[in-house]
This record gives structure tokens, C-alpha cells and sequence, in this order.
């Protein structure tokens, strides 16, 4: 016996509805989730080591440097006054064992006279900042300090910073002013000239905006040309610093006292070669040193991208 079901057109209805209710819920549910957990975005492949690039780095440097050091093993082969690579080096360790000792005003370690020199170069080469920057913005600005103050500068900038030590020693009767003076006076052509040649090349849209805006002297300074002269002034910043350094140890020799001038020319007095070489690895690391952090603030701050 065979029983049928059926349905009455109503119920069929109602069925139809409820599972299309349940059929678009199941979706909704399904985009929900889809919105609320997205797909992990994919690792980013890890970049392969460019070993080659980094050979061209390293390799030119250590076969320099191993070339300098075989020449001069070479040339010292036989013996002689010049001291070999290899005293040198011992010299090098045990000088560096203690640098800071102190043994009276004229015998104190190779770290005390790096650090004296450092002073006197920071003083004099921060007056120069002082006074070279402001007088480089004002040159570069106004066409009658300019044509004032050129003809000085052509003058001066030109003479032998050793020079000047002499009127250092008479104005100020003392040798550590003498040689901040000397500093100072080589340290501030560069700043000079590099920063009105920084504010000389300003675009004139720059300006004419700033005259259109009614802008006072001051804003333009410090939001027009302070911005895009910054480049040209750390230039001539870096090659200040550079200069002060050469200079300081000059000076030193001349004046005595304590730096690391005056250590090079005290160890000459005592026939020291193996110092001597020393002190001018050391003083080329500091130079090299000062001029990398420089160069690093330089590119912080410029604008070329």
C-alpha cells in the first residue's frame, strides 16, 4: 500500500521562502566572515645577499692597505732609521695600552693631546660658524655688502693659515688662544663663501612669492633661504672642519703645549720615529672620522630626492 504526501500550495510556499531566507543568511554569513578574516598577504621573498657588490666594497680597501704595508715591509727590509711595519705596530699596542696616563704637564698620553686638539679645534671652528654663516647670509642677500665685502675675502682667503699664528701670539700673549685664533680666521672662508653662494642661487620664484605674500626679511630667511641654502652650508662646514684639523696640528708644533701637534714634534725631539708614524695614522682616523659624521649630517638634511 502506497501512502502520498502532498502539500498544499500555501505550505509549498512558505518552504520556498524559509530556505531562501536560510540560503541568503548563509551567504551574508559567508561575506561576514570573508570581511573579517581576509587572506594573510603573502611573505615577501627575502632579498639574496649581492656578494659581488660587497667584495667591490671591502677588497679595493684591504688590497690598498696591504700594498702601502708591503712597500714600506720592502723598504725596510735591510733596516735603517725608518722602523719596519711590525715595531711599528708593537710601538702602536703598547702606546695605546694606557692613553691617558699623566705624568706632568709636558708627558701625558697620546688620548689627552687627541682630545686638546679636538677642544681647541670645536672653539675656534665654532666662532667660525658664528660669525662665517650670519656674514655668508647677508653677502648672499644684499648686493652692497657683497660688492663691500668680496674684494676683503679674494684678499685674505688666500693666505697661508700659519701666518696669522704670529698675530695671534702678539694680540694675545698666550699659545692656546693663538691657536684657536688661527682656527678660527682659516675656518670661516669656506662658510662664508659656500653659504652666499647657497642664498646667490635661490630660484627668484622664491623670492617674488615672498614679496607678493609681503613676507618680513626674518620669514624669508629662516622659511626660504635657510631651507635651500642648508646643502651649500654643511658643504662648507665640512670643508671648514677639514681645514681646522689640518691646521691645528701646524700650530701646535709652532706653539708646543699639549696636542696631538705638539706630541708629534715632542717625539721628533726624541728621535720617536716609530710615534711619529703612529700619530699620523691616528691623526688621519680623526680627520676621516669628522668628515664622515659631517658628510652624514649633510645627507640628512638634503633635498636633492
Amino acid at each position: 500500500m502506497v501512502s502520498a504526501v502532498f502539500h498544499s500550495p500555501l505550505e509549498a510556499s512558505a518552504e520556498a521562502a524559509a530556505a531562501g531566507r536560510a540560503a541568503a543568511s548563509a551567504k551574508s554569513a559567508a561575506d561576514t566572515v570573508a570581511v573579517v578574516a581576509p587572506a594573510k598577504p603573502a611573505r615577501p621573498l627575502r632579498q639574496p645577499i649581492d656578494w659581488r657588490e660587497v667584495w667591490l666594497k671591502v677588497l679595493p680597501p684591504v688590497i690598498g692597505m696591504a700594498l702601502v704595508v708591503g712597500i714600506w715591509a720592502l723598504l725596510t727590509l735591510k733596516g735603517g732609521a725608518f722602523p719596519t711595519p711590525a715595531e711599528t705596530l708593537d710601538a702602536a699596542i703598547k702606546l695605546f695600552a694606557d692613553p691617558f696616563y699623566r705624568k706632568g704637564p709636558n708627558d701625558q698620553g697620546i688620548g689627552w693631546n687627541i682630545l686638546f686638539s679636538l677642544q681647541r679645534v670645536a672653539v675656534g671652528f665654532g666662532l667660525a660658524a658664528l660669525v662665517g654663516i650670519p656674514l655668508g647670509f647677508i653677502i648672499g642677500r644684499f648686493e652692497f655688502f657683497n660688492r663691500m665685502f668680496s674684494p676683503l675675502i679674494s684678499l685674505l682667503k688666500p693666505v697661508s693659515p700659519l701666518a696669522w699664528l704670529p698675530i695671534g701670539l702678539l694680540v694675545f700673549k698666550s699659545a692656546n688662544p693663538a691657536a684657536i685664533w688661527t682656527i678660527f680666521i682659516c675656518s670661516i672662508w669656506p662658510m662664508v663663501v659656500n653659504t652666499a653662494v647657497g642664498v646667490q642661487r635661490v630660484p627668484a620664484d622664491y623670492l617674488n612669492v615672498a614679496r607678493v605674500l609681503a613676507l618680513s626679511e626674518w620669514k624669508i630667511i629662516t622659511r626660504i633661504l635657510f631651507p635651500a641654502v642648508l646643502p651649500y652650508m654643511l658643504t662648507g662646514v665640512r670643508l671648514s672642519v677639514g681645514t681646522a684639523w689640518l691646521v691645528i696640528v701646524a700650530a701646535e708644533m709652532l706653539t708646543g703645549g699639549v696636542g696631538i701637534g705638539f706630541w708629534v714634534w715632542d717625539e721628533w725631539n726624541n728621535l720617536n720615529v716609530k710615534h711619529i708614524i703612529i700619530a699620523i695614522f691616528v691623526i688621519g682616523i680623526v680627520g676621516l672620522l669628522l668628515e664622515q659624521a659631517l658628510m652624514a649630517v649633510a645627507r640628512r638634511f638634503s633635498f636633492d630626492h
